[in-house]
């Protein structure tokens, strides 16, 4: 996964530096590690809707924010959603639960960002496939080539 997206911000000739730190899963500390702040951390959580088709979406938000299940389910007119297996993300995304990048490689998976991380920051940071490796990059060139449907799905505190 990792180097698919390298490859994939190269050809698209995208402004981005890679950070190789310990493994660590949790928003807080790995926003220290790589010198970012929390809410510019982009969280990749992988959903399914609870209907019969079981779309999979997956939910970016900010590092320091919370998914609301209503609002991603309105964002993508289901009835309700809810997070996939961890099963289910290592088979659709090849990455463990906390790896998982912005970035859908499949046709099976819709990409919903909540705005807020975008409108924040001039930089978002993810886990690029791998827990001990992040990808610091350019947000106009996130935008540009992820191509996310832009929706409120943070829940309000």
């Amino acid at each position: 996964m990792f180097e698919q997206l390298k490859s994939l911000l190269q050809t698209h000739n995208a402004r981005f530096r890679v950070v190789e730190h310990p493994a660590e899963g949790q928003s807080e500390k790995v926003a220290a590690i790589r010198g970012t702040e929390v809410g510019q951390g982009a969280k990749a959580m992988l959903c399914q809707s609870k209907d019969q088709a079981a779309n999979l979406i997956l939910a970016i938000l900010p590092g320091d924010q919370k998914i609301d299940f209503k609002k991603l389910a309105a964002a993508v007119q289901v009835k309700k959603t809810s997070f996939a297996a961890p099963e289910m993300a290592m088979e659709k995304t090849g990455c463990v639960i906390g790896a998982i990048p912005p970035f859908v490689f499949s046709d099976d998976i819709q990409l919903v960002m909540d705005p807020s991380l975008v409108a924040r920051y001039t930089e978002i940071a993810f886990n690029a496939g791998r827990l001990d490796t992040s990808i610091i990059l350019n947000t106009d060139d996130y935008l540009r080539i992820a191509k996310p449907m832009l929706c409120d799905i943070c829940a309000t505190a």
